[in-house]
């Protein structure tokens, strides 16, 4: 493959990234490469991000709080240090249960956001 052919190397900081603000319980930053897409999110105490599909296989890794995801017909509780992987088009929701810090990793990248129509995230 030609260096034409393939994607600018990015090194980036989440400490200097511009923050989205979703809504006041959401914040958001996001890297995005041809294939995947690594998003740090601040879910507050109480956030509510409703049953919604994609797609995308999501990976979730817990830094920071918890997490219950209602998925399947079960709850399931993420806690700092814990992964999820949601397979694609499996519907889900979330409960932020308290001040969470999250990394997901999303292939392929999310168009939605990139597009600006994750309208269910922005209420």
């Amino acid at each position: 493959m030609a260096n034409s052919d393939r994607q600018s190397v990015q090194h980036l900081s989440f400490h200097t990234m511009p923050v989205e603000h979703l809504n006041p319980l959401i914040e958001r930053q996001y890297a995005c490469g041809e294939k995947g897409m690594l998003a740090r999110l601040l879910l507050r105490k109480g956030c509510l991000v409703p049953l919604h599909h994609h797609e995308n296989e999501q990976i979730t890794y817990i830094l920071e709080g918890a997490l219950k995801f209602t998925l399947e017909g079960q709850e399931i509780v993420v806690r700092a240090g814990e992964v999820l992987v949601i397979p694609p088009n499996v519907p889900h929701a979330a409960e932020a249960l308290e001040d969470t810090l999250d990394l997901d990793v999303f292939t392929p990248p999310r168009a939605d956001w990139l597009a600006g129509t994750d309208a269910y995230l922005r209420k």
